[in-house]
């Protein structure tokens, strides 16, 4: 089967789909510019289909390599046989790949290979074969003192582990028994002897027992962390009532089923030996090993999915905006930011304990608020944010200056401010300044800002150090880019960091269009970029699309509509008499345009409705609109949380297990799945997101452990 047929099979579209997808991907085409202005070519594919696509195709080419490697080492031996080659050009996973090349595989000198080398191969063979012999009898034939061979039980233990060597690498036998033990197999955990600690972490794994395929992945990366700490061990093996059914495959694999030949009573137990001193341990480093992929790849999606509604959160937009970084004996780091994140002022104030100069602090917040006229103050979510938070409400009592007050996540910002991007951006600006001019910007553009760090240091992930790290790196970036090229960028605002994720556009050539704003001045049309260094015609196609010039002469360089499909938007105005610009945002015009009229070789029906979409809402802002989340007042820390509290708050993490809620008091509180909605939940992400505002209610209040037990519920 073709790799574009399997693809196409898989994701259920259609074969020409996805090989018009390969062409693109392999003449450098990217992803969001193939979701976004080849949809003719793709037949309509989104970026979820084409990032599985592309994912799946990486995948099996390295698959394809691999075949390539394995028939190539296969036939140098003079051991490929037509079935076996045919085999393997039919497998569809590495595992089944490899299951193939087991027997063929370079070995140590095993105790099967030392049995081979004393000439007990033809032995083992007969003992296997069809013809009933005596194993006693025809052991004798084998004894070789030279060879280390000194009587019949030494020949027979030779066999036997040639024997078991061959079912180790039986393809077949090994397919069924994987299969069987991934929907039957339990997984036992327990501790380490003398690591009972009860105060451990690792407690409630300490006797736990599930169905294999149920295990969840949050327990299942616990329990590999909690192995690594050398304080559990793991155990897959068949259910009690069915212990014996591997055997039974092992047994109907060398022939057992009628029982009649002499040697097979030798031969069933060679089944159970092989089984319980081989072939359990083998399949259990298998299972394990599947486990812990499947675990990740689960905890790396629910990490992207957090990671995608954190970005895509609303903006508050471009406001005269104060940051506030909240500290007790270090104090309050105070900036102010222009509407579009230039640093106009800083200052660092000490209203809390132990300096206690709150009214000093409140008349240099004042003079501030008033001098820039503040609309906003974000206020970070860390240490002393709730006494920060009640001085910001003491300043809207004295001062005419209108602005709302909103607590933000403080994630990351103590990592940018020590980065090399905020030492480039701010070179004599201190470490502590610099985060709440990041805290300051991630309320006005949360997607401009938090592009800036690791994602792994933003606090959405679920034992995210624990996974692939390649692969996690690989898929944060993936969603990085889909979402910065989903909102577009504004081209003479945005920063490297930003620029870096746009569709077509490297660090290189990221550094390049700021330098370039810099020493010539704005741009004023997307064309200008031509004459960036080292950004040609290729890099133009892919990027231009997504940046957008808010004053620029051609209003089309500020919207979504592709440079190519300025001439369809031309002939589009000039069918009702007006210039372009008076036919962006018309609705009266825009309804009266029909796409068969338009239908060209170039533009087909895909991109006529995109742009007709587009000019009816250029640069349209598909985030939400900016909320704020209000907490109660009463309720500082954690002592002042009482059972039954009904209490706002904000989602900070959503686990395969339920989410994290901030209801203010600097120790996020747990939803668990069972208390997120009156109904069954199987997936949290389908009844909340990172940076919902929620309605919770106080289950179970921790102080000495800090755990905070919550509940949607009604």
């Amino acid at each position: 089967m073709s790799i574009a047929r399997q693809i196409a099979s898989e994701l259920a579209v259609k074969e020409q789909q996805v090989s018009a997808t390969i062409t693109l991907l392999d003449q450098g085409d990217t992803v969001p510019f193939i979701a976004r202005y080849r949809k003719e070519v793709t037949s309509g594919l989104d970026d979820i289909q084409l990032r599985k696509l592309a994912e799946r195709l990486d995948y099996l080419r390295q698959l394809e390599q691999r075949r390539t490697s394995i028939l190539q080492s296969i036939e140098q031996q003079g051991l490929l046989t037509p079935a076996l080659s045919s085999a393997i050009q039919n497998s569809l996973s590495k595992t089944e790949l490899e299951d193939l090349y087991l027997p063929f595989k370079p070995k140590r000198n095993s105790k099967a290979t030392l049995a081979k080398e004393a000439g007990l191969q033809p032995l083992a063979e007969q003992l296997s074969a069809e013809q009933s012999v005596n194993p006693e009898f025809i052991a004798k034939d084998f004894i070789n003192v030279k060879r280390g061979i000194k009587n019949t039980a030494q020949a027979l233990e030779g066999a036997a582990q040639i024997l078991w060597e061959q079912l180790s690498e039986n393809a077949l036998l090994l397919a069924q028994l994987r299969q069987w033990l991934n929907t039957n197999a339990i997984l036992t955990v327990s501790v380490k002897r003398g690591k009972n600690d009860p105060q451990s972490k690792f407690r409630d794994y300490f006797d736990y027992s599930q169905a294999f395929k149920d295990v969840p992945a949050h327990r299942a990366l616990a329990v590999f962390r909690g192995i690594k700490e050398s304080i559990l061990k793991l155990q897959i093996s068949p259910p009690t009532h069915n212990a014996l059914y591997p055997v039974k495959l092992i047994e109907h694999q060398l022939g057992l089923s009628s029982g009649r030949r002499t040697q097979d009573y030798w031969l069933k137990q060679q089944a159970e030996q092989s089984w319980t001193q081989k072939l359990q341990a083998q399949l259990e480093g298998d299972l394990s090993k599947s486990l812990r992929e499947r675990a990740e790849t689960e905890s790396i999606n629910v990490f992207a999915t957090n990671l995608s509604d954190l970005l895509m959160a609303a903006p508050a937009g471009q406001k005269i905006t104060m940051g506030l970084d909240p500290g007790l004996r270090s104090g309050v780091k105070v900036v102010v930011l222009s509407a579009t994140g230039a640093l106009l002022a800083q200052a660092v104030i000490y209203p809390h304990a132990p300096q206690k100069q709150w009214q000093q602090a409140l008349d240099k917040l004042r003079a501030l608020v008033d001098q820039h006229q503040v609309a906003l103050i974000s206020i970070g979510n860390g240490t002393a944010s709730r006494e920060t938070e009640q001085l910001a409400k003491a300043l809207q009592e004295l001062t005419d200056t209108p602005f709302t007050a909103v607590v933000v996540s403080e994630a990351g910002a103590s990592v940018y401010s020590a980065s090399e991007l905020a030492s480039n951006e701010f070179p004599d600006i201190d470490v502590s300044i610099r985060g709440a001019i990041s805290i300051g910007r991630r309320l006005q553009d949360p997607l401009a800002e938090l592009v800036k760090i690791d994602p792994k240091a933003i606090g959405v992930g679920q034992y995210q150090h624990d996974v692939n790290q390649k692969a996690l790196n690989l898929k944060l970036d993936a969603v990085v880019e889909d979402c910065v090229n989903n909102v577009g960028v504004n081209l003479n605002s945005a920063s490297v960091a930003l620029l870096t994720q746009v569709a077509g556009i490297n660090a290189t050539i990221a550094k390049n269009i700021v330098q370039t704003r810099e020493t010539k001045g704005k741009f004023r049309s997307r064309a200008q970029l031509l004459k960036v260094p080292r950004l040609g015609a290729k890099a133009y196609q892919q990027c231009a699309g997504f940046l957008r010039i808010d004053d620029a002469a051609q209003p089309l360089d500020n919207s979504a509509v592709h440079p190519e499909s300025y001439a369809l938007v031309e002939k589009m105005a000039a069918h009702v008499n007006v210039r372009t610009s008076e036919l962006i945002g018309n609705q009266t015009l825009l309804t009266a345009l029909t796409a068969e009229r338009f239908s060209h070789a170039q533009y087909g029906a895909y991109t006529i409705a995109d742009t007709l979409l587009e000019l009816a809402k250029p640069g349209r802002d598909p985030r939400p609109d900016f909320k704020t989340v209000t907490f109660d007042e009463s309720v500082n820390n954690i002592k002042d949380v009482r059972e039954n509290m009904s209490l706002q708050g904000v989602v900070t993490n959503v686990t395969n297990f339920g989410a994290f809620v901030d209801i203010g008091v600097h120790q996020d509180g747990l939803v668990h799945i069972s208390q997120l909605a009156n109904q069954f939940v199987k997936d949290p992400h389908t009844v909340v997101k990172t940076g919902q505002i929620v309605q919770v209610r106080v289950l179970e209040v921790d102080v000495q452990r800090k755990r905070l037990s919550l509940s949607m519920k009604g």
